[in-house]
């Protein structure tokens, strides 16, 4: 699965998915209005949008220009890229300018952050005098904070006036529109009041510095949460190597040969080319060795920290990092098709799928900011026209007072007259900045981004948000038997003649040549029989296979068949009572049975035992500790089948025996309709469960090695570990519930706060939400959504 689409030219992208980087944007409302705009674009049909990565995901028909659409979006003021395919070379270069713009943000931050805190303590500076009773007159100078207010203004809150503005002209009004009003009403109102005091109202010059002063500590701090919550995929990123070593291929004629090596771009290495891998070096691609032996460090890739001895034969993966010996490897894949490039892929498209539970945040967040608006109009109108005329000592208070010449707040006894529009302005100006859909917008996908680089250090490929929620509701988990809860390397443990004319010997050497054609465990467990025995192994022609019963050939003229005995009955072969009591026995203790023929007639039986991974019990016993249904699926006979869930503590009833490959998409599929509110994970290696993967509720692979697990699984673990199903179901659920935390946190700051600053509690209590303090409390909700989703970071220390 990638995430980025391939393209054939440089210029012109055509491709029916396409992914932008888009910049701009604040908060949820930005997202809707970006998914808005691509969706109108011709030929579009979906969008996905993620605020915390800023990256776009378009799928559209064939024909679609992504510079066009990146125009396009650019022009309703997101400026937007299209992401191009880069070679690796490439791709160090733009992580290096990714390296250099983030330091530049960090400056940037840190600039914002002295200036904000700067704001903060100049416009609190006459509250706090006030109340210690100590008078400075230079910071109680009226045109000191008038003047404070227009810097303030004129130069950290330019960007934020200037996008609000440009939010509203485009008919898209976001988070920075709503501060913007906030700002310029509190500023304009007070200005007003300075020229114009016959007119008796109050200046409130600290208001819109503390909410310019607020929204840029928030968003510094913010900005430094999300860099530290996107540091795991960035530091996956890094691991992608720029040079390889290629190296001429050993002449056998002549050992002592003097070989040229010269180092090339990593993504020039061809498939079928040796490269040289020195110690402390990163593979450069995928490859099998081919010289030597070391030990290779893939905790990266799997999160195993122990180094994994490496010989020749032996498969590695780039990125992963050679620690001791000297190697040659012969390149396998390259560029977008090695593991890490997948991984990469993987984890990147997981931060855009969103979660379901997400729409009803992106619903919401498409109209907040008018909702926001026309609910800051009627609390003005209301307070101008209804409150203030029906609790008249509201507007005569004695708890806050005002002087044009200190520009204080001071307690006095003296009731002051307060201005019926004032008093209305600052509390619609409360309403505009307390709302909060940048948090909204940041809940789902800063959660995501976690998890996500959580699971890729240890080994845990979660494919999205969406994945995330259904594991959260998995009532029934179905594990293939063979490969999966086995270690998938069964060993000869009997083999019967039932013929005088036939040996144990001649018995291994037909089903051996039998299974020369064939990579299932059996023929591997037969065939390494034969060699442990050093028997000749006969040539063997027309090979057929039956997936999930059994195999044919012919052998020294003779066919010989080989496999099940229902492989058996459906080719007429006739099995005596004395047989079949042999077979059941066998079946009783686990084995899996294979029936011989030659001809017409059965030769013998061979019995092959799988044994159980080494944690399948352990793991088995958490899932169902769990309060999950745990299911056993084998092609093995019922017998053999009941006797490995005799082994894993399981209900006979659990145990589903003699399914073939091709039907074991339709048990999935018969288990999800008979209980249609139950969810269905499905367990396997990724080779012939891929359509049982594809068809479950959650496919589960152990990755193997096999691209087939990649594609079909919505989980792949990375270290072929069976506990790790119940690690990622704990991260899973884990994550999900981040999600659900922060989104109830977003709604919840926004369902109290909106009727605080709105003025509910000003009859009956006097408590009023001023709008520097709105501004405070929005700041908090986005910075406390971000850091919530942080804290998952625990998973990765407990686990």
């Amino acid at each position: 699965m990638q995430l980025a689409p391939q393209k054939n030219q440089a210029d012109t992208l055509l491709s029916k998915k396409i992914t932008l980087d888009v910049e701009g944007m604040v908060c949820a409302g930005c997202v809707r209005a970006v998914e808005k705009q691509l969706t109108q674009f011709p030929k579009v049909n979906k969008a996905i949008v993620n605020l915390a990565t800023g990256v776009a995901v378009v799928d559209s028909e064939l024909t679609i220009d992504a510079d066009a659409l990146a125009a396009e979006l650019t022009g309703a003021g997101f400026p937007s890229k299209p992401r191009k395919p880069r070679t690796q070379t490439d791709s160090a270069q733009a992580l290096q300018k990714a390296e250099e713009k983030k330091r530049q943000e960090m400056r940037d931050a840190q600039r914002q952050l002295i200036i904000s805190v700067l704001l903060l303590v100049l416009s609190g500076v006459g509250h706090l005098s006030s109340l210690s009773g100590l008078k400075i007159p230079a910071l109680h100078n009226i045109w000191l904070h008038f003047g404070l207010a227009t810097v303030a203004i004129l130069v950290p809150g330019r960007p934020i006036l200037v996008d609000g503005w440009l939010g509203l002209r485009r008919n898209a009004p976001n988070m920075n529109t709503l501060v913007a009003l906030g700002t310029l009403s509190a500023y304009i109102a007070s200005v007003v009041a300075l020229i114009f005091p016959q007119l008796g109202w109050e200046c409130f010059f600290d208001e819109p510095v503390m909410i310019l002063g607020f929204i840029l500590l928030g968003r510094t701090l913010e900005k430094r949460a999300r860099n530290r919550a996107s540091a795991a995929f960035q530091e996956l990123l890094s691991l992608r190597p720029n040079i390889a070593r290629l190296i001429s291929k050993r002449n056998q004629d002549n050992d002592n040969e003097t070989r040229e090596i010269i180092e090339i771009p990593a993504e020039q290495v061809r498939i079928g080319e040796w490269l040289q891998v020195l110690p402390g070096d990163k593979i450069p691609v995928d490859g099998e060795v081919v010289e030597g032996k070391t030990a290779i460090d893939e905790s990266m890739l799997t999160g195993e920290s122990a180094p994994v001895p490496k010989q020749v034969g032996d498969n590695i993966s780039a990125g992963t990092i050679n620690q001791s010996g000297t190697i040659v490897i012969e390149a396998t894949r390259t560029g977008d098709d090695t593991t890490l490039a997948q991984i990469v892929g993987l984890v990147e498209a997981a931060q855009v799928r969103k979660a379901p539970v997400q729409r009803l945040a992106d619903t919401v967040a498409g109209y907040f900011t008018y909702g926001v608006l026309s609910t800051a109009l009627l609390t003005f109108v209301f307070w101008y026209f209804i409150g203030t005329h029906i609790w008249h000592d509201i507007a005569v208070s004695a708890v806050l007072t005002h002087s044009h010449s200190t520009h204080s707040y001071i307690h006095t006894s003296t009731p002051t007259h307060y201005s019926p529009i004032l008093i209305s302005l600052k509390l619609a100006i409360a309403v505009m900045v307390v709302a909060c859909p940048c948090a909204l917008g940041l809940a789902t996908p800063t959660a995501i981004l976690v998890g996500t680089g959580i699971g890729a250090e240890q080994g845990l490929l979660i494919k999205g948000g969406d994945v995330l929620e259904k594991v959260h509701q998995l009532k029934t988990i179905v594990f293939d038997k063979t490969g999966t809860l086995t270690t998938g390397n069964p060993t000869v443990t009997d083999c019967i003649p039932v013929s005088d004319r036939t040996t144990a010997s001649k018995l291994i050497q037909l089903a051996a040549s039998v299974e020369s054609g064939s990579q299932h465990p059996l023929a591997s467990a037969i065939l390494n029989e034969a060699k442990k025995h050093e028997l000749s192994i006969p040539a063997a022609t027309d090979f057929h296979t039956e997936p999930g019963f059994g195999v044919s050939a012919v052998v020294e003229e003779t066919t010989i068949l080989l496999g099940s005995r229902e492989w058996l009955n459906l080719n007429g072969i006739e099995i005596n009572q004395t047989i079949i009591q042999q077979i059941q026995t066998l079946a009783k203790a686990g084995k899996t049975v294979v029936g011989v023929v030659t001809g017409n007639e059965i030769a013998g039986l061979i019995a092959v035992q799988d044994t159980l991974r080494a944690d399948a019990f352990s793991t088995v016993k958490q899932l169902r500790s769990q309060g999950l249904r745990v299911m056993l699926l084998s092609g093995d006979t019922q017998e053999a089948a009941l006797a490995t869930a005799q082994q894993l503590g399981l209900d006979p009833n659990d145990a589903i025996a003699g399914i073939p490959p091709a039907k074991k998409a339709a048990v999935i599929e018969s288990l999800q309709n008979s209980h249609p509110e139950s969810l269905v994970a499905m367990v396997g290696d990724g080779i012939n469960d891929a359509p049982a993967l594809s068809i479950a509720d959650v496919g589960i692979s152990l990755h193997s090695g096999t691209d087939v697990a990649m594609e079909t699984s919505e989980i792949v673990l990375m270290r072929d570990k069976l506990q790790d199903v119940v690690e990622a179901i704990a991260l899973s659920r884990a994550t999900f519930n981040k999600i659900r935390q922060n989104l109830f946190w977003a709604f919840a700051y926004n369902i109290v706060g909106i009727p605080l600053a709105a003025g509910v509690l000003l009859p009956s209590l006097g408590f009023i939400l001023n709008p520097g303090g709105a501004a405070a409390l929005m700041a908090f909700s986005s910075v406390s959504v971000v850091t919530n989703s942080l804290l998952l970071r625990r998973f990765a220390t407990n686990s």
